[in-house]
């Protein structure tokens, strides 16, 4: 059992027989009246995202989940296949599970961390940061420095990043995932 100063981004609670994972969350301590914390919960299974707010204090269900790395392999249709990499058994996952802001820096080859309850994957984690190569970019003008602006470059995955003027297609790079960032060249 968890109380409320435990809630933290990421965690999964057991709530009215569904897991739900904590995607945001705020203590408010009000002048009058005890304090309350605002979360903002997804569902696990479908995905849907709710507001609730608990009382400081109260007890959650917390849910550990066992973290098992994973590669993927490949796509099929609406299903992208990964392989656990300490059984070697296939599992295959939906977009919807994977999630649309891990999807476009997906790369086949890349190592997961699939998160597990009881024997089925309910989330699955890709790396912070990625090592993608930039197929599409406007060409550099000569004199830009690297202090100077962005462009936009489309990565081989698909995802748009804003990187430097200096930054040619071709050019492998590093990026943050979470929040779409040119990080260096590789």
């Amino acid at each position: 059992m968890a109380t409320t100063a435990d809630i933290r981004n990421g965690l999964v609670i057991a709530l009215d027989g569904r897991l739900l994972q904590i995607i945001y969350f705020q203590h408010v301590k009000p002048g009058k009246g005890s304090a309350f914390i605002r979360t903002k919960l997804r569902d696990v299974r479908t995905g849907a995202v709710l507001d609730k707010t608990f009382s400081s204090g109260e007890k959650l269900d917390d849910i550990r989940l066992e973290h098992r790395p994973m590669s993927y392999s490949y796509r099929d249709g609406d299903f992208y296949h990964f392989m656990d990499l300490e059984t070697f058994d296939d599992i295959m996952l939906t977009e919807q599970l994977i999630g649309p802001e891990q999807l476009k820096y997906l790369k086949e080859g890349m190592e997961c961390t699939g998160l597990v309850h009881g024997e089925l994957v309910i989330l699955l984690e890709l790396p912070n940061f990625v090592e993608l190569t930039i197929v599409e970019t406007d060409p550099g003008i000569r004199g830009d420095t690297a202090s100077g602006g962005t462009k936009p470059a489309t990565l081989e995955t698909g995802a748009v990043v804003q990187v430097p003027l200096f930054v040619e297609p071709g050019t492998v790079i590093r990026v943050d995932r979470r929040d779409d960032k040119y990080l260096t060249r590789v």
